[in-house]
């Protein structure tokens, strides 16, 4: 295998000419803290971060290790925490100075820079502004709110931020309230994850720990931009390189992270040592073509059992699994030529991906938002499941599936209870520790919500965090209808676009960050988190609070619960706010067997394993066994695209952190500047007539009766598949119908939306 004709980018598009890490991270860092001058101490505050006793960073879900690098923050993760300790407020002044009319013409960018939000407010649509007002009258006036509307047309909506603490009384308010209708940014993400993995495995997350990243022999990523998205991720990776693991990379776009890696934490590398290489074969399949690829892995990998025997873990297929006589014969029936057209990718690859797939003892499959965001997102992740059952490479030390996911907290929010399905809640306990009877019918996802704000029937909306607006398909669209709403609640940090379309009665609620000290009436507080790999932290912060009137997410969502429900002897919201051990008393008697001894364990250096049935080979799907699937589409696209047509996928840049852009370097790419640009091959660029810089306008390709068009973004010539162009999200999410979702989770199919390109006029 010659590793440099698969990792490197063709010179005639832009590109990053050096390794992901190193002087460039340091750079990107120190570009934020002279763009937000944030307040005395943030170094020290680094320094603390994502180690035991400190605060866990607000970024990706990456896991914390046992033993702490000296900086255990990454490139992003130190600009959230700069980004959080800005110096920059947007006071009452800032906002009697600006309607919100005037502030809806600014950049995402400029709108979170004018700093932290200092006072609680409400909106008045004399003058269009946001006024300053008391915590008391916002509580009574949203509690009053509620009270008049049917519960079931309102939403609870979290992002991933939210500690345990504060998610876990949200899901609880809800329920009392009378609702299931929490979604949350997982539904835009990971549920694919959470239905797809499910179903195959019977476990909703993904099954390895960190020691499995030091055994294993293979690693296998699909779609995930570690470089960006988890930076922290590098180390290990770097390591099972240099112990002999071999790395190979499926994606759309070659990102640097995954090519070569410099780490800034050794200073011989810093300085005279070439990068550390990391993808041994990094394979641009075409948008979703994961399918077919992992299809032609697994023919082959029959193939050589068929020759050679021995390949297959046959006593792990016949005493843990169910459906591989049915995989094989579709798999074995398929054509080579059919495989190598859905896949993008040549014949010889996937053989060369299979065979040292059945060399290896030990294999893990990572992946990310490349697999999920997919129409058929869930059969991706079951197919890679097949791959992985095959040899046994579940339930073993070094080896599982292992979902990297984006937000701090995303995933420990469905552990304590925020989901819409009621079969995944604790219902039944919940009405013995509160006597009350919960909601039982099915609630709202993400793009349920945003159709019920489209066509009127969601009345109320409370936002624990995000940018739900702007974060959402068909965000233009939505934009324009939530004025309509009742009620539109936003409890936040600083200032989106979320809360520049005001309803009828709106209130911006300002709330500590996790580095900030949380000082309720017994003292400092401590909240906790769950990373991808399962592991639950405590987070201590220290900081002195932006503003002397902001209050914790757990005592604003107190004070609303308090302001809406009949008092209950058995609720003792005041109780729970003064004392957050209380509240993980609380997690602790409703999941015991996750979260044994929750507080002792509070500050377990890496955190504690929450537990993983499958991880234990125990599975509990429906037939009680692990699950082939047999694949009846070889595309993870709802409409593959025809003629003129291309493929839409939408990524982040290096300088964001979903909705939140820091900046205009997209370093990693070689791109620099600005965000209104689309990427496209250029031999496709040149099949048109097209010119490097030309205006285009991007058409949604589904006829469904709603124009959509993004016009005036950019050609830039990229190193892309054919018949695929890359937008930024959220900018291009206006091209993405609420109706092409995941078919199991309703996840929005960010990644795969058929286009059609056309010269923008004037």
């Amino acid at each position: 295998m010659d590793r440099d004709d698969h990792a490197r980018q063709r010179p005639d598009t832009p590109f990053y000419d050096h390794a992901s890490g190193g002087w460039g991270s340091v750079r990107g860092m120190a570009e934020v803290l002279a763009d937000q001058k944030p307040t005395p101490g943030a170094i020290r505050t680094l320094m603390r971060q994502n180690k035991p006793g400190g605060h866990m960073c607000t970024s990706c879900a990456w896991t914390k290790p046992a033993e702490p690098h000296l900086f255990e923050f990454c490139e992003n993760g130190a600009k959230a925490t700069i980004w959080d300790l800005t110096s920059d407020r947007a006071t009452p002044e800032f906002f009697a100075a600006h309607t919100v009319t005037e502030l809806r013409g600014l950049s995402d960018h400029d709108l979170e820079k004018a700093g932290r939000l200092t006072h609680p407010l409400r909106y008045d649509h004399a003058t269009d502004r946001y006024l300053e007002t008391s915590w008391d009258e916002a509580f009574a006036a949203i509690g009053a709110e509620l009270r008049a509307l049917d519960p079931k047309s309102t939403v609870f909506y979290t992002s991933g931020r939210a500690s345990l603490e504060t998610s876990y009384l949200f899901q609880l308010f809800a329920r009392l309230y009378g609702h299931n209708n929490l979604p949350d940014s997982s539904n835009m993400c990971h549920e694919t994850t959470s239905v797809g993995l499910k179903k195959v495995t019977g476990s909703s997350v993904g099954t390895c720990i960190l020691p499995d990243f030091d055994q294993c022999d293979l690693l296998l990523f699909f779609g995930q931009n570690t470089g960006t998205n988890s930076p922290r991720f590098l180390h290990k990776l770097q390591e099972a390189k240099e112990r002999g693991c071999r790395i190979v990379t499926f994606n759309p776009v070659r990102e640097r992270g995954l090519v070569e890696f410099t780490n800034p934490q050794r200073p011989g590398q810093m300085t005279v040592r070439e990068p550390t290489p990391i993808s041994d074969l990094y394979l641009q399949v075409r948008p979703g073509g994961d399918i077919a690829a992992l299809a032609g892995i697994i023919k082959r990998v029959l193939e050589l059992e068929d020759r050679e025997g021995g390949v297959l873990d046959r006593g792990f297929l016949a005493e843990h699994t169910t459906g591989f006589d049915d995989l094989a014969a579709r798999v074995t029936a398929l054509g080579w030529g059919e495989l190598e057209r859905e896949s993008g990718l040549l014949r010889r690859d996937m053989q060369t991906v299979a065979d040292l797939y059945a060399k290896s003892e030990r294999v893990i499959g990572i992946y990310g938002m490349g697999l999920t965001q997919h129409v058929r997102g869930w059969l991706s992740i079951a197919m890679l499941v097949n791959l992985l059952l095959l040899r046994g490479n579940i339930g073993r030390d070094g080896t599982g599936i292992s979902p990297v996911r984006g937000h701090s907290n995303v995933q420990g929010q469905r552990t304590v209870g925020i989901t819409e399905k009621p079969e995944l809640a604790p219902l039944d306990k919940l009405k013995e520790m509160f006597g009350f009877e919960p909601p039982r019918d099915k609630g709202m996802t993400t793009v349920e919500a945003a159709q019920g704000v489209l066509d009127g029937t969601v009345r109320g909306f409370v936002s624990l965090g995000g940018n739900f607006a702007r974060a959402i398909p068909d965000n233009d669209r939505v934009e324009e209808a939530w004025p309509r709403l009742a009620l539109n609640v936003q409890i936040a940090t600083k200032l989106n676009r979320s809360h520049l379309r005001p309803g009828r009665s709106s209130w911006l609620l300002p709330c500590l960050v996790r580095s900030e000290e949380h000082r309720e009436a017994t003292g400092p507080q401590a909240v906790s988190m769950e990373d991808s790999l399962s592991m639950i932290h405590g987070s201590l912060g220290k900081r002195r609070p932006a503003s002397e009137h902001l209050l914790s997410e757990p005592a604003i969502v107190a004070g609303i619960a308090k302001a809406t429900l009949p008092p209950n002897p058995q609720v003792r919201w005041d109780d729970w706010v003064a004392d957050y051990a209380v509240i993980r008393d609380l997690i602790e008697a409703t999941w015991p067997d996750k979260f044994r001894d929750f507080n002792d364990r509070l500050f377990t250096p890496g955190g504690f394993h929450k537990g993983n049935a499958a991880r234990e080979r125990r599975w509990r799907t429906e037939s009680g066994r692990a699950e082939f699937t047999t694949p009846e589409a070889l595309t993870s696209l709802g409409h593959s695209p025809e003629g003129e047509e291309m493929t839409l996928v939408t990524l982040r840049s290096n300088d964001q952190f979903n909705t939140t852009v820091y900046g205009y370097s997209d370093r990693l790419r070689g791109l620099e500047g600005r965000r209104d640009i689309l990427l496209i091959n250029p031999e496709e660029m040149g099949r048109r007539g097209w010119a490097e810089g030309q205006a285009v306008t991007v058409e949604c390709a589904l006829d469904d009766g709603t124009p959509r068009a993004v016009h005036g973004l950019r050609l830039v010539p990229y190193d892309l598949p054919d018949a695929c162009v890359v937008a930024y999200y959220p900018e291009a999410n206006p091209l993405v119908p609420l109706d092409q979702h995941d078919e199991l989770s309703h996840t929005p199919a960010y990644k795969g939306i058929p286009v059609r390109l056309r010269v923008a006029v004037g």
